[in-house]
């Protein structure tokens, strides 16, 4: 059987370095081709940065393509597209060019959190379960019929990055025995509830601030109204809580990392701070780590020592 993995990030990796190991035959690797975004310039020096996919494909002498059409043009040749966290939309031409179709790997259990963010999604809407949804692609987003579902508990301590990790991990293990009975014929397939479709979009830097005023309220001990909506949560939300917060700084590691504005003494006007970390004790909202802009990480404890008369607030002294 041959494949062409679609995918970018490191956390994917595992599911491509499983496929290559499990599905190996006497005429080598099952990997025909990998679709990968392209390098980008990262770094004061603006150097190009390969994908944790790209380099994976590189150091195997695999044949990478930036664009899915490409695939087309020069010819690839494979029974199956397996994608996971590629980071565009596939046309239709692409997806029927393999006589199996492709499936895609998305950590949601769908039609809960489509888009570009559901572990954060999940985090932030505080449930105590997460999953996997193994689909057949369509060229709507995470739309297409569901091949498979898996649940995994979320922990009190789980992050974005520790969560998202964990799911790829078990979709690798998965994808051992259900690629077989796929292809085989051997799973009924199943249609989405459309109706009861969420949707997530790709997180900027912006959507990850807090409202000081509100954090500073919740850090009190007292109740801040009014409600809080999430930007890449379609229609979703909340309202400000010690466990709500707290749930909203686990969603934004590792990336773009809670923030939100505090003036201190001796600067007079409001400076950006990351919220790194942070617990629940008692009922209350703890900050265990945080980040002053041109500064380097430290404790909470640490922070107030350093600026006693902080406050948050937006607002110029």
């Amino acid at each position: 059987m041959d494949i062409v993995f679609f995918g970018t990030p490191d956390y994917v990796v595992p599911v491509l370095e499983n496929l290559h190991k499990k599905f190996k035959d006497h005429h080598g690797s099952p990997i025909a081709a990998v679709v990968t975004q392209e390098p980008k310039p990262s770094g004061r020096k603006k150097l190009l940065k390969y994908s944790a996919v790209d380099d994976w494909a590189h150091k195997r002498e695999k044949p990478i393509f930036f664009r899915s059409l490409d695939l087309i043009n020069e010819g690839i040749k494979a029974d199956i597209g397996i994608l996971a966290a590629y980071g565009e939309i596939i046309p239709q031409k692409v997806i029927d060019y393999f006589p199996y179709g492709m499936i895609n790997i998305h950590p949601s259990l769908l039609p809960k959190f489509r888009g570009a963010s559901p572990v954060q999604a999940t985090l932030v809407s505080g449930e105590d379960k997460a999953g996997v949804t193994i689909m057949k692609m369509d060229e709507q987003l995470d739309h297409g019929p569901i091949i498979s579902q898996f649940t995994e508990d979320v922990h009190d301590n789980d992050t974005t990055e520790t969560l998202r990790d964990r799911l790829f991990l078990r979709s690798a293990e998965v994808l051992e025995t259900l690629i077989p009975a796929y292809i085989e014929g051997k799973i009924h397939i199943k249609k989405q509830d459309h109706g009861k479709a969420t949707f997530t979009k790709m997180i900027k830097k912006s959507d990850a601030f807090i409202d000081p005023k509100a954090l500073g309220a919740i850090l009190q001990g007292l109740t801040y109204k009014g409600n809080w909506e999430i930007p890449f949560m379609k229609g979703h939300k909340t309202h400000y809580s010690p466990v709500t917060i707290h749930n909203f700084i686990r969603a934004m590691q590792p990336w773009p990392q809670a923030w939100t504005f505090v003036r201190l003494e001796s600067s007079g006007q409001a400076k950006r701070l990351k919220l790194l970390k942070s617990h629940i004790e008692e009922g209350m909202l703890v900050l265990d780590e945080v980040q002053l802009e041109g500064k380097n990480p430290v404790s909470w404890e640490q922070f107030t020592e350093a600026y006693p008369n902080y406050e948050f607030t937006h607002e110029k002294k």
